[in-house]
């Protein structure tokens, strides 16, 4: 396996271009297959885990009480298609499923999942490697993490901790706080609200937040190598805090926004439509001052890279 994956590392920049997955490129050199199925009842606010190696994980809401467990194995060989195991923990508050890698064997082996689930369920800790990982339809809080793989969540309602590598992070339609990491993958929500956190390397970010964050904690963006592009959807009511480097930093906010600002660059320049009461000596690469009266603070910090603080009108 180690072998094959060694093989597999100079692909990764062509599958991220292409927008495929490392599982797809392994399980399309299987030549052993084996479908499952399995269906479990699952009481009302229960809970799903899932564990995964070498493979895809898809969770759709939907309106029965069941949970219907699907997938396939795949393998290079029968005897190690044989030898992967798919192990179900049910009970009538939580179901687990994991998938187990057989420890003394190698090769090309791997799971997919597709897993239809009550509207209503946490998503406890759903797991993969070398695969995607995609939430549909869900109202709970959902964790989920891959490697080498995408991430996307649609019609979330919860909360939503989302974490990848080698692979982007989409979010649609979601309703709840998010805390998003990867690395060489792009970060892309839409209409978050709450507590909003977003890292990556070697990616840009584009977001859309809500000012709405009950806990305090600070909106947060952090790149490197990446542009960041945030849209204020209405008056932060916490800080705003944007950093990258060797790119740009452009922040949306409507005209009415009260905010102390700090904005900081190197090599480049600073533009915005607000009039600033500015403290200090304002230079192009340096602004720091009050909006409207002054508020939570918003700071954008970024070397070689322009810096841009733009008004959009209510509702945009």
């Amino acid at each position: 396996m180690q072998a094959n994956l060694r093989k597999l590392i100079p692909l990764l920049a062509v599958v991220t271009l292409l927008g495929c997955d490392v599982d797809q490129i392994i399980a399309s050199s299987a030549k052993f297959t084996e479908d499952f199925s399995h269906t479990y009842e699952l009481a009302p606010d229960g809970r799903i885990s899932v564990e995964s190696f070498n493979g895809s994980i898809e969770v759709v809401g939907w309106s029965k009480s069941e949970v219907e467990i699907t997938g396939t194995k795949y393998a290079n060989s029968q005897e190690l298609l044989d030898a992967v195991e798919v192990n179900i923990v049910d009970t009538e508050n939580l179901i687990q499923v994991r998938a187990v890698r057989p420890s003394a064997r190698r090769g090309n082996m791997g799971v997919r999942f597709v897993i239809h689930a009550p509207k209503v369920v946490d998503l406890d800790r759903i797991t993969s490697s070398n695969g995607s990982v995609t939430v549909t339809g869900i109202d709970g809080n959902a964790r989920v993490k891959t490697s080498n793989g995408r991430i996307r969540v649609t019609d979330l309602d919860g909360d939503i901790e989302a974490t990848t590598s080698n692979g982007a992070v989409k979010l649609e339609d979601t309703s709840g706080s998010a805390v998003i990491q990867t690395s060489n993958g792009s970060i892309d929500a839409e209409h978050v609200s709450g507590h909003f956190s977003a890292r990556t390397s070697n990616g840009s970010i584009t977001a859309s937040v809500s000012g709405e964050n009950e806990g305090g904690r600070p909106i947060e963006l952090k790149s490197s190598n990446g542009s960041i592009k945030l849209y204020l959807e209405d008056q932060p009511s916490t800080e705003v805090i944007a950093t990258t480097s060797n790119s740009s930093i452009t922040v949306y906010a409507p005209p009415s926004l009260q905010a102390n600002v700090k904005a900081d660059t190197s090599n480049s320049k600073i533009t915005t439509d607000f009039e600033v009461t500015v403290q200090g000596v304002q230079k192009k690469t340096r602004l720091e001052g009050s909006i409207n009266g002054g508020g939570p603070q918003l700071t954008m910090d970024s070397s070689n890279g322009a810096i841009r603080l733009l008004k959009h009108e209510p509702g945009v």
